[in-house]
C-alpha cells in the first residue's frame, strides 16, 4: 500500500477515534443523569460512577407523584404547561416566520430590505432584556402567570430568526414555480399555501426544532413570568424540587429524566430536516 494512503487511512482513523472520545464525553453527564435516576441513595453516594445495580425505577414513579410545594405546579401540570407554551409558540413562529419569509424572500425592495436587515437586528436581542423591558407591562396588565402572555412572548421573540431562516430558504428557491402558478389564476395567498409551504418543509422543520428545543428548556423568562402562579413549567417545577429535595438526587434526576424526554423525542423525529433547512437558508 502506497504511503499517501496509508496516512489517509492513519488520518481517518485518528479522526474517527477523536469523534468517538468526544462522543463519550459529551455523553458522560447524559449517563450520570440516568445513572443516578435509577439508584438508591446509598448507592448514589458509595459508588456514583458506578452503574445501578439494580434499576429503581419507583424513582420516577415518586418523583411524578410528589408535589412541588403549596401553588406550585406538580410536574405533571407543568409538563402539559410546557406542551402548550412550547407548541402554541411554535405554531405561532412558524406562521408568522414563513408568511414574512416568503414575503421578504420574493419581493425586492427597498422596504423588504429594510425590514429584513430589522429581524436581523432584533435576533441579537437578548431574552434577559427583553424579560426586563417586557416585566412591568405584563404586571401591570394582570398578565404573570398567563400561559397565553408567554406563547405571544416567545413568539414575538424568537420569530425574526424563523423570519432569517425562511427568508433564505425561499430565495434560493426558484421563482418559476410561483410563475406557473399565478399564471394558471392562483393568488399569491394561493401561492404561499399550495406552492411555498410544500418547499418549505425542511425549513419548517428546522425551525419548529430549534425553536421548540429553545422554549422548552428556558429557564429565565419562565422563572420571572411563571414562578408562584400555579402555571409553572418542567424548568420551574424540577427547580422547585432542587431546594425542596437537595438530598434526594434519585428523586431530582428521575424529575429531570422526565423532563427531557419529550423534547429528546420531537428532536430525533425531525433530526433529518434540521441541516437540510438550516444549510439552505445560509446559502440563501
Amino acid at each position: 500500500m502506497p504511503f499517501a494512503r496509508r496516512l489517509r487511512h492513519a488520518r481517518r482513523a485518528l479522526a474517527t477515534a477523536g469523534l468517538f472520545l468526544l462522543a463519550a464525553l459529551f455523553s458522560l453527564p447524559l449517563y450520570l443523569l440516568v445513572s443516578v435516576s435509577l439508584k438508591t441513595p446509598q448507592e448514589t453516594a458509595e459508588s456514583p460512577f458506578a452503574p445501578p445495580s439494580s434499576f429503581q425505577w419507583g424513582n420516577y414513579v415518586e418523583a411524578w407523584q410528589r408535589d412541588a410545594g403549596t401553588g406550585t405546579a406538580s410536574l405533571g401540570e407543568s409538563l402539559l404547561n410546557s406542551a402548550i407554551i412550547t407548541s402554541g409558540s411554535v405554531i405561532l413562529i412558524l406562521f408568522a416566520g414563513s408568511l414574512a419569509g416568503f414575503v421578504l424572500g420574493r419581493r425586492k425592495s427597498r422596504m423588504s430590505d429594510g425590514l429584513y436587515t430589522l429581524f436581523l437586528l432584533a435576533i441579537s436581542l437578548p431574552i434577559q432584556l427583553a424579560v426586563i423591558a417586557l416585566y412591568p407591562a405584563f404586571n401591570a396588565w394582570g398578565l404573570l402567570g398567563n400561559p397565553v402572555a408567554m406563547i405571544v412572548f416567545y413568539a414575538g421573540l424568537l420569530t425574526p430568526f424563523a423570519v432569517f431562516l425562511f427568508t433564505g430558504f425561499v430565495r434560493s428557491l426558484p421563482v418559476d414555480f410561483d410563475e406557473a402558478a399565478l399564471l394558471d389564476g392562483c393568488t399569491w395567498p394561493q401561492v404561499y399555501v399550495h406552492v411555498a409551504l410544500p418547499l418549505l418543509r425542511p425549513a419548517l422543520s428546522t425551525v419548529a426544532v430549534l425553536t421548540g428545543v429553545a422554549i422548552w428548556n428556558d429557564f429565565f423568562g419562565q422563572l420571572v413570568f411563571l414562578l408562584g402562579s400555579g402555571n409553572e413549567t418542567l424548568p420551574i417545577t424540577v427547580y422547585t424540587f432542587s431546594s425542596q429535595y437537595a438530598s434526594q438526587y434519585h428523586l431530582l434526576t428521575a424529575g429531570l429524566v422526565i423532563a427531557l424526554i419529550p423534547i429528546v423525542v420531537f428532536y430525533v423525529l425531525l433530526q433529518r430536516r434540521i441541516v437540510e433547512g438550516f444549510s439552505a437558508g445560509i446559502r440563501g
